[in-house]
């Protein structure tokens, strides 16, 4: 270790003294210390104990801390807070804007324990009404995390969307007349990238590597004549192209795929050797498409966390073409997120009886967005959750579960007659929460029986049920809601990324709830009941 690693280690104690609230005059003298150290330019490591204690502002305490990290690596002390904390909260420590004592009341009131976690609340804008932040502070957080996450090395799929798109179009000016496209996983529309990949016609092969806004591109130059050949092979994934086998130049995929005796498939699908058989055999079916989408179900209003208002979210979707729009607000039991007491419901469902009114043939349906307590009950009595059209069962709080206490909760929520939907079945936020472990099937099973649609939650960093249970789901006759779960106008728009991975699951109109137009939405809803 060198000097400013040693700083580095005591000014991470103070940081963890300080989110576990101990002694300010002990956390002030190690930062003192670490500041000291920085600024001094001595090289402490050959010093020895009596000589460190001698430098303005270490003292003996502190002195014999630095002999520890310099024999050790760490302390003691170090070594029993990192314990006690949850990783993903000392690296929440790390976004500027924010020092331990926020931390701390995002850790202790919000149950926040990891970046993602922490900008995902900040989208549902439960920083607001904290006390010490407020919306300004939470956009400043917002743009830190936004950073951590761009020096990761990797980024959500609709991160990268508008990026990829942008250096697509201005590569055609620049190279008129020429093949490109993006292939990779992004044209595969994987949830989480890594890099940019882009397939460029060029007299000769090359590749160059370029970064734009934190992200890696990668454009691959090809021969006009290999330009196709080269579109499969760099865009199908492993197991994919060793099915394929040799894949033949042509003039297009259209023609390779002739050629190998397939129907062609859309990328989304070239992730398995499953893929390949069933477009050999002719039996790919036709997927889902963003336009085939009738209704938007799950969606949060000013009544809970939202930032618009029940009107001006109905209205909107209205405007977009929908038929029909689902509100399902944050239940009683989840008070972080102005959850709705039963008198709150009773006046929403007034309002909304107002608004259909003067909308229709437009629909407003009433729903909720009911917690799954830890017993695996919702938390509304029967009486209330009969008033309700939707019932959007899902898990918020006590998410650190084994499969066996996942399981319990789920079940008895899915078998409850007034469950209507569960939604994000393992509560996974994508590149911060890998989710409670759940039986895949044995939850689709049980939906089954109940006759209980899963949610698709299409927020980017959601997508959850995975697309790769979706042909399980279609199997056993359970609909599909891809549902944005939007807390503001724009959001409703995240059903677009809900399609794209519902596509990779091979999910077609007829097993998606919310492709059904209204009319036969409450048709499927009355069957229900």
């Amino acid at each position: 270790m060198n000097t400013s690693d040693i700083a580095d280690g005591l000014k991470l104690t103070a940081k963890l003294m300080e989110l576990h609230n101990e002694n300010p005059f002990k956390i002030r003298s190690l930062s003192n210390a670490a500041f000291r150290l920085d600024k001094s330019g001595i090289d402490i490591i050959p010093l020895s104990l009596e000589d460190l204690s001698k430098i303005e502002g270490i003292g003996k305490g502190i002195a014999g801390k630095i002999v520890e990290f310099r024999e050790q690596g760490t302390t003691e002390e170090l070594k029993a807070l990192v314990e006690m904390t949850p990783a993903g909260v000392i690296e929440m420590m790390s976004i500027k804007g924010i020092g331990p004592k926020k931390v701390a009341v995002l850790w202790k009131e919000l149950g926040v324990e990891s970046v993602g976690e922490l900008l995902y609340a900040c989208r549902e804008n439960r920083l607001v009404g904290l006390k010490g932040f407020g919306a300004k502070t939470q956009e400043q957080v917002k743009k830190g995390i936004e950073f951590l996450q761009i020096n990761a090395g990797k980024f959500h799929y609709a991160a990268a969307e508008p990026i990829a798109e942008r250096i697509l179009e201005e590569m055609k000016k620049e190279h008129p007349g020429k093949l490109i496209s993006l292939t990779g996983e992004y044209r595969r529309k994987c949830e989480i990238l890594d890099h940019i990949d882009i397939l460029l016609e060029a007299s000769s092969a090359g590749v160059e590597e370029i970064i734009v806004e934190g992200k890696r591109i990668i454009v691959v130059s090809v021969t006009k004549q290999d330009f196709f050949k080269r579109l499969i092979e760099t865009t199908g994934n492993e197991d994919f192209l060793m099915e394929m086998g040799e894949i033949p130049a042509a003039e297009s995929e259209k023609a390779i795929f002739q050629k190998l005796g397939m129907k062609e498939t859309p990328p989304e699908l070239w992730e398995s050797t499953a893929f390949v058989k069933l477009a050999r055999s002719g039996e790919i079916p036709e997927l889902i498409d963003f336009k085939d989408l009738r209704g938007c179900l799950h969606n949060h209003s000013t009544w809970s966390d939202g930032l618009h208002s029940l009107e001006d979210m109905a209205f909107h979707c209205k405007e977009k073409g929908y038929e029909y729009f689902g509100i399902c607000d944050h239940s009683r039991t989840a008070s972080y997120a102005g959850g709705l007491s039963i008198e709150n419901v009773v006046e929403q469902q007034e309002e909304i009886d107002q608004l259909n009114d003067s909308l229709a043939p437009f629909r407003i349906f009433k729903g909720i967005e009911s917690d799954i307590l830890g017993d695996g009950s919702l938390d509304y009595p029967d009486d209330i959750l009969k008033a309700f059209d939707i019932v959007v069962a899902s898990i918020h709080q006590n998410l650190k579960m084994e499969e066996e206490k996942a399981m319990k909760r789920l079940l008895r929520a899915i078998e409850n007659p007034f469950t209507t939907i569960l939604g994000h079945p393992t509560g996974r936020l994508l590149l911060s929460r890998e989710g409670y472990p759940i039986d895949h099937k044995k939850i689709i099973d049980a939906c089954a029986a109940n006759g209980v649609a899963i949610e698709l939650n299409a927020h980017p960093w959601r997508l959850d049920i995975d697309w790769r249970w979706v042909p399980y789901c279609m199997e056993k006759g359970v609909m599909i809601s891809i549902n944005p779960d939007a807390h503001e106008k724009d959001g409703i728009y995240d059903m677009y990324y809900g399609v794209l991975v519902a596509r990779k699951g091979m999910l077609t109109k007829e097993y998606c709830l919310n492709a059904l137009g209204r009319k036969d939405f409450e048709k499927w809803l009355a069957k229900r009941r």
